[in-house]
């Protein structure tokens, strides 16, 4: 699923309060119904919109969900991860684990970029540079006539 590309991962425990909908999201996986091949992990499918993990903002499509109140979720039929999660109570607490894509280049350029990608300084040294060599020719120009 990664592609080659190398991921890093974080862990993080989110408290959600069960709402009208339940807690706001689908889940995948299992050991009768492996998601990622050779895992048996189980995984969040899809964020409900509005619902208690929507509204929470933390959990996100694709994290791995590691633990249920306390309980780990390894070696789980899909069912039984399921009905973990509709017993689980009002006051639930996950214990998951993001993956994070690392970005290219290093950390300090990330917010010193265009939507696009492009550095600034990519984009403003080399036209400066121009802008000040235009205005020394000019100043040249001037002194001779």
């Amino acid at each position: 699923m990664n592609g080659g590309v190398d991921y890093a991962f974080s862990e993080e425990v989110i408290s959600l309060t069960r709402g009208d909908s339940g807690l706001g999201f689908n889940i995948v996986g299992g050991t009768d119904q492996q998601y990622i091949s050779n895992d048996s992990g189980i995984y969040v499918s899809r964020i409900k919109e509005n619902g208690a993990a929507a509204l929470d903002g933390r959990l996100q499509e694709g994290d791995q969900i590691l633990e249920v109140n306390g309980k780990e979720l390894n070696n789980l039929m899909h069912k039984d991860a399921v009905d973990l999660f509709r017993n689980a109570g009002y006051d639930v607490s996950l214990k998951v684990q993001h993956r994070v894509q690392p970005q290219n280049g290093p950390s300090g350029q990330r917010g010193d970029s265009e939507p696009g990608g492009i550095p600034l300084a990519v984009i403003l040294v080399p036209g400066l540079a121009i802008v000040a060599a235009a205005v020394w020719v000019a100043m040249r120009y001037r002194q001779r006539m």
